[in-house]
């Protein structure tokens, strides 16, 4: 049994990546189960509905329909028993919380999908100041 000051240690280091989640976001959560004497890795994937809390208490909730069924998971985000996070697909949302997902179903409950710009392509937003810039050096 780990001491309460080595797991406090390990819930608060440095080095343990955290992706930037957001509500609307589809991710897959890694959770570790302890089963009597064996530990296995069981992944629940969902969309994030809410957000909630900040510093060590931050948690956030996720959900799922299986099987015709609505599941709804929280989870610590800080907690050891979170193997992994990995974000599959980042929707665009205008709120915080998500509760109004719960009403729906089937294609109503698709969410738009936020594009980044992503960092070796430019944006023809860009480029037009360029021209500009190349014209007044012509002159």
């Amino acid at each position: 049994m780990p001491s309460y000051e080595s797991l406090i240690k390990a819930i608060e280091s440095p080095d343990r990546q955290l992706p930037q989640m957001h509500p609307g976001d589809t991710v897959k959560v890694h959770v570790r189960i302890i089963e009597g004497n064996r530990e296995r890795i069981q992944v629940f994937q969902g969309m994030v509905i809410r957000m909630r809390g900040g510093s060590q208490g931050e948690t956030f909730t996720v959900r799922r329909v299986a099987h015709n069924v609505g599941v709804e998971r929280t989870f610590l985000l800080r907690s050891p028993r979170l193997d992994k996070i990995e974000i599959i697909r980042s929707g665009k949302v205008r709120r915080a919380q998500l509760y109004y997902m719960r009403g729906l179903s089937g294609k109503a409950a698709r969410l738009k999908e936020r594009r980044y710009d992503q960092p070796g392509k430019t944006a023809a937003v860009t480029s037009a100041p360029v021209e500009a810039e190349e014209a007044a050096s012509e002159e």
